[in-house]
């Protein structure tokens, strides 16, 4: 039976963002509200799989939302190359979630076929929905398909042993969560179905959404997906690094045997 090791890795933040943009109907909406951005490392023996590549300086500049490390050289502590990365599950296509795709050419990636129908099809056509994707990205995606280094899912599957994806949808289309057997218990990586603890124990949406009954059905998703409620990882809340402990670097977080901090909000644990 397989048991993974878990490593968030922080690449970038942005602090200057207000609780508007993180909550739909937010009462308190002038309030600042940070957001951190992480990849995601899985460990088991000699398998490695990364979830998400974040974004590169270049990206940075276009968007104006520098990056603290590159994505590539963020994972040097944990004794890895961008070479080294065979396979890639990426929960969706966002700029964010996979502007590095380019960084690790060894790489096939994982992905909901949902996803790369939604990023390439009619809805793009809103400038909206186009907004979170960057052409680039795609167009590497698309370079990967044409070199069969591209393994779609549909809905639930298995990747590894102990490593299955779950279509979740509702913030882009396509949109999946990782579930991982750890120490702890069964973990979800919710990635962008819960960008904050907030989201998902309090039930508030997220405001970029194209389906927003998909978005609250996947917080109950989540919840049955997971152990216990604090092995959902939300995909950009700060908190993870509060909850978390560090290591083997400041910017990253061992998440396998569980937090060592309550979480707020969530009942009996705050």
């Amino acid at each position: 039976m397989s048991v993974w090791e878990v490593h968030a890795i922080k690449y970038a933040d942005r602090n200057s963002r207000t609780r508007a943009d993180s909550f739909i109907f937010d009462d308190n909406h002038d309030a600042p509200h940070p957001m951190d951005y992480f990849m995601w490392l899985l460990r088991c023996g000699s398998e490695k799989i990364l979830v998400d590549t974040g974004y590169d300086t270049m990206e940075a500049r276009e968007r104006g939302r520098p990056i603290r490390l590159d994505p590539g050289a963020a994972l040097a502590p944990l004794g890895i190359t961008p070479d080294d990365i065979t396979d890639i599950i990426v929960t969706h296509l966002h700029y964010d979630h996979a502007g590095g795709l380019h960084l690790f050419p060894n790489a096939r990636l994982h992905l909901q076929s949902a996803e790369m129908a939604y990023a390439t099809g009619p809805c793009m056509c809103h400038d909206t929905l186009r907004m979170p994707f960057t052409a680039g990205h795609i167009c590497e995606a698309v370079k990967r398909l044409y070199s069969g280094k591209v393994a779609f899912t549909d809905g639930d599957a298995e990747i590894a042993e102990g490593v299955t994806v779950h279509c979740i949808g509702g913030h882009s289309r396509g949109l999946q969560a990782v579930r991982v057997r750890t120490e702890a218990g069964w973990m979800v990586l919710a990635s962008d179905a819960a960008h904050f603890y907030e989201n998902v124990f309090s039930r508030k949406p997220f405001p970029i959404v194209v389906d927003l009954q998909n978005m609250l059905d996947g917080f109950d998703t989540l919840r049955r997906l997971a152990s216990r409620p604090e092995l959902i990882i939300p995909g950009h809340d700060p908190l993870v690094t509060q909850v978390f402990p560090s290591g083997p670097a400041e910017h990253i977080c061992r998440l396998n045997q569980g937090p060592v901090h309550g979480i707020p909000g969530l009942s009996g644990n705050a």
